[in-house]
């Protein structure tokens, strides 16, 4: 799956900081990033302002967003392409080869969230890869302990016990491993255990669960220190919280429920204080 990482450009503040947040992880993880830009073809001049200005913000959207991520990371390989017509089906369409679609969202101050428009949610709730929003003014510092030279906050997995998925996993360590950067994964469950036949606590046995499905990738990746918690709750409660010191928070989206985001997910999307991945599973 990781075969490019695809940055969606539309000219706006907020879509040129998901594209430089695109390009480090482009850096981390050795791939090459797609700069797109979808929709109609900018108009001819027309001599009135109201006009012609939309058009060449649109015209040079590539250009200009090509040759920032170029200046601010050189070694990175960097092409752009403009798709015809609407922009959800263009992204839609280019997620089928590509490791991952990364989004901008306007945001707001606190945990007053984000301001998501229908192309994100849309290609959120319909790819087959990852999908990372990123909030406005999201600076490369911000995804690191003190200093963008100091190490990166903890990736944050929320997964779901009743439905583990092995891609969803892989992914959470791989982002882990690509930043060095511990991994927290978080269960959840808002109702009260019901006690079961064993002894042991119903707490303990959802983490004694947890554990047991983390075991083989503790394994597989020996070098990402890796912490598992339960907690009864809300889930995006919690994982908002989880959010305010990570460097990257993971929900998954079950495909088999059809392009559309669950309770979770889509709560995630508006209030996440971290970049988001939505990630696809079975």
């Amino acid at each position: 799956m990781d075969r490019i990482i695809i940055a969606g450009i539309d000219g706006s503040a907020e879509s040129l900081d998901a594209a430089d947040w695109a390009a480090r992880e482009a850096l981390r993880r050795g791939l090459p990033l797609l700069l797109l830009h979808a929709g109609d073809e900018p108009r001819s001049h027309t001599g009135l302002p109201e006009l012609d200005a939309p058009a060449e913000r649109t015209g040079h959207a590539l250009d200009r967003a090509a040759r920032a991520l170029a200046s601010a990371h050189p070694a990175l390989e960097i092409s752009r392409r403009q798709a015809a017509g609407p922009p959800d089906a263009a992204l839609l369409d280019a997620a089928a080869s590509s490791g991952c679609v990364v989004l901008g969202s306007r945001g707001f101050a606190g945990f007053a969230g984000f301001l998501v428009g229908s192309v994100a949610l849309a290609v959120a709730a319909g790819a087959n890869c990852p999908v990372v929003l990123v909030r406005a003014g999201a600076r490369a510092e911000d995804e690191h302990w003190d200093s963008a030279a100091g190490p990166y906050r903890p990736v944050v997995l929320g997964i779901d016990l009743d439905h583990p998925c092995d891609e969803l996993i892989e992914y959470a360590f791989e982002a882990a491993r690509a930043r060095r950067a511990p991994l927290h994964v978080l269960h959840t469950w808002a109702f009260p255990l019901a006690p079961s036949g064993s002894a042991v606590d119903p707490e303990e046995e959802q983490l004694h669960h947890l554990a047991a499905m983390l075991n083989p990738w503790r394994h597989k990746y020996a070098d990402t220190e890796v912490s598992e918690r339960t907690v009864h709750g809300r889930a995006a409660h919690h994982l908002l919280l989880a959010s305010t010191g990570a460097s990257l928070l993971i929900v998954g989206r079950r495909i088999p429920s059809g392009p559309r985001l669950g309770p979770v997910a889509h709560s995630m999307i508006h209030h996440s204080v971290c970049p988001l991945a939505v990630m696809p599973h079975v």
